[in-house]
């Protein structure tokens, strides 16, 4: 007996904390703000304004250390291999027909490009003129000529006469 009247003491210690007393304000009636009488809640009891992160200065940042990489005893030669020997890079090589020889050393050729449309699949012929540098003035007008890429000559030609494929008729 004396073991049930010590658990109905605890039920009824429970039920008194969860209760609130009419001496004790809620927390829900703080948060409300002011109630009917007017009266104005603690300014303690309101939260503070987040405090925003501002960035230090450089001097001021934590500073992060790098592990420090121990130095060999003994260093490596440095070696240098041969150069292979070929050409430096890879030169493009375009065949075309001669348009113009009028200027001394240099000629004018029409390249046709000729290729398929993307989407629509139509044969599409395009040409480019290229300005070519011609030392011995070899070649003439329809002749039909290899040129080859090179450094720039002057401000429009980057092109030289390799070969005269076929002379005019």
């Amino acid at each position: 007996m004396a073991e049930e009247t010590e658990n109905t003491e605890e039920t009824t210690d429970e039920a008194t904390a969860e209760e609130p007393t009419a001496e004790e304000p809620t927390a829900a009636a703080e948060t409300a703000g002011p109630g009917p009488e007017g009266g104005q809640a603690p300014e303690a009891a309101q939260p503070e304004p987040k405090k925003k992160k501002k960035r230090l200065p450089r001097a001021q940042r934590p500073q992060r250390t790098r592990p420090k990489r121990e130095p060999s005893a003994t260093r490596k030669p440095i070696s240098r291999e041969a150069k292979p020997e070929h050409e430096r890079g890879r030169r493009q090589e375009r065949r075309g027909v001669v348009v113009s020889d009028a200027m001394d050393k240099t000629i004018v050729v029409k390249v046709d490009a000729v290729r398929s449309h993307p989407k629509y699949k139509k044969v599409i012929r395009r040409s480019i003129k290229f300005h070519a540098h011609d030392e011995q003035n070899a070649a003439h007008v329809g002749d039909i000529v290899r040129i080859v890429e090179t450094r720039p000559l002057s401000k429009t030609k980057n092109w030289r006469l390799v070969e005269v494929v076929e002379a005019a008729k």
